[in-house]
Parts: structure tokens; C-alpha cells; sequence
């Protein structure tokens, strides 16, 4: 089976026009396919609107208490449902998820190491299974970035973590692409500059660019993610702008592909 995870974050989340151009996209879309999305603009906001400031350190949130009750409404309810019934218009056969779901996306709470990130889940077992049989039936899952620890508790988990994580456990016995749509046209040289795309990124190339603070703050875990379900053994990763996505389906050049293979572009 052929299956392509495609990640969305909360600047087109954010945004009812964008949201409704990329679901039409989404619905265009050829093959079996896997919806994963954040919400974390969004969640910012009604967070900032009930006296909860957000925290972030190198692009990921501090998960306090009311952090999680809100990051659990807003992607787990409002995103989530939202999505699944505009795809329901589309006539895609959505099913709207958190990783609780048919213990779907089981976590552990990430331990302190100089920083507590609260309650923020670490991935260690996707059901594949149950993803297998879903996809089978043709439904497309719609996945939130919430997840259980099978004890009872909810987590906050990095989206693009989990869009890696499904990847790299379907890619055992599937063929798996892997997505990150966003407000950007690519990983940028510039991010003021649109045409700054730097169209290929190996690892060499990351560090580099690290070094030189071109890729920081929420690009970090983005790629981060993306070198580890390409050492995993997920086919295609690319990261791109949510209208370009078909574009990327048809290996047409937009955006940013990452490669593990060194080449010498400099």
C-alpha cells in the first residue's frame, strides 16, 4: 500500500480561506493518505484570551495544567472536527482522531532534563494495525497532536513528531511520503524572501545551516523529524507551502526536498 502523511500547521489552520483551498487540495489528493495537524496559533490565541500565555522553547510548547485543557479543546474539538466535517463536504470519508483513539498514538511524558516541558508526550507505539484497517475501508484519518500515555492521561505532542512517528511505522510494511505543509513556499535562505527556497537540504547541509542560524526556532524539530523518518525508511520527505502540495505529489520542483544522501551543493 501506498500511503502519504501530510502535515498542516496552525498558520493554515488559522486561516478559513487557506483551510478551505487546502482541504480541496487535500481532497484532490491521489492514493491513501493521512491527515496530521497542530492548531498551535490557534491555540495561542484563546489561551492569551483566558489569561494562559504561551511558552515555547526552540519551537516546542510548555504543557502546564490549563495549557492542556486548552490545547485539548482546540485541536481535539474546534480543529479537528472542523476539518473532518468540511472533508465530510468534499466527499472524503474522513474520521477525526487523537492518538487516544483506539489507543492510536501511545506516549510517555516527557522526562526533565533541564527543562520541563510539562505535559508533553514522547512517542513509543504507533497501532499500525488499526491505521491498516482504516485505511483499508477507506476512511482518511484526521489526526490531532494530542495522545495518551494508557494510564489516563492526555499529552501534548509535537505534530510534526507524530506525522514522523505514523511514517516511520507504516514505512515497515508500506510505502510512505512524507508532507509538512505551511505558510512558507520552502525552508528559506532568507524568510522574508519567498524565492530564498533552498531546494534540497542533507544533513551535512542542515548542520551548516544551523551553525549559521538559517534554520532555527519551529524549522528545527520540523527537520529534525523529517532526517529521522528518511533514516527510518519513509521514501519522500518534503516540506513546502499547503498550495503547492499537489504540485510536490506530481514531482513537479516546489518547495524543499530533504535527502539523506550527500550532495554537494555549496
Amino acid at each position: 500500500m501506498k500511503i502519504s502523511i501530510i502535515k498542516i500547521g496552525g498558520n493554515v489552520i488559522d486561516f478559513p480561506e487557506k483551510l478551505d483551498e487546502f482541504l480541496a487540495l487535500f481532497a484532490k489528493f491521489p492514493g491513501h493518505k493521512i491527515l496530521v495537524h497542530g492548531g498551535g496559533v490557534l491555540a495561542s490565541r484563546f489561551g492569551e484570551s483566558m489569561g494562559v500565555m504561551p511558552e515555547m522553547v526552540d519551537g516546542r510548547r510548555i504543557t502546564d495544567k490549563d495549557t492542556l485543557d486548552i490545547v485539548t479543546m482546540v485541536y481535539a474539538g474546534l480543529i479537528n472536527k472542523n476539518i473532518v466535517a468540511k472533508l465530510q463536504a468534499l466527499k472524503v470519508n474522513a474520521i477525526g482522531m487523537t492518538g487516544a483513539d483506539g489507543n492510536l498514538i501511545r506516549s510517555i511524558k516527557r522526562p526533565v532534563k533541564g527543562i520541563d516541558y510539562g505535559f508533553v508526550g514522547d512517542i513509543q507505539e504507533i497501532n499500525t494495525e488499526l491505521l491498516d484497517t482504516l485505511l483499508s475501508a477507506g476512511l482518511q484519518p484526521v489526526i490531532n497532536a494530542i495522545t495518551h500515555d494508557k494510564k489516563g492521561q492526555l499529552l501534548n505532542t509535537n505534530a510534526d513528531s507524530i506525522s514522523s512517528a505514523l511514517a516511520t511505522s507504516l514505512a515497515k510494511d508500506h510505502h510512505v511520503n512524507l508532507y509538512f505543509c505551511f505558510n512558507k513556499a520552502g525552508v528559506l535562505v532568507d524568510e522574508k524572501n519567498e524565492h530564498s527556497i533552498i531546494p534540497l537540504i542533507n544533513e551535512d547541509i542542515y548542520a551548516e545551516l544551523r551553525k549559521e542560524n538559517v534554520i532555527h526556532s519551529g524549522m528545527i524539530p520540523k527537520l529534525d523529524n523529517a532526517f529521522d523518518a528518511l533514516k527510518k525508511g519513509v521514501q519522500h520527505v518534503w516540506i513546502g507551502k499547503a498550495e503547492n502540495l499537489l504540485l510536490a505529489a506530481k514531482g513537479k520542483t516546489s518547495g524543499t526536498t530533504i535527502e539523506r544522501q550527500r550532495y554537494d551543493l555549496y
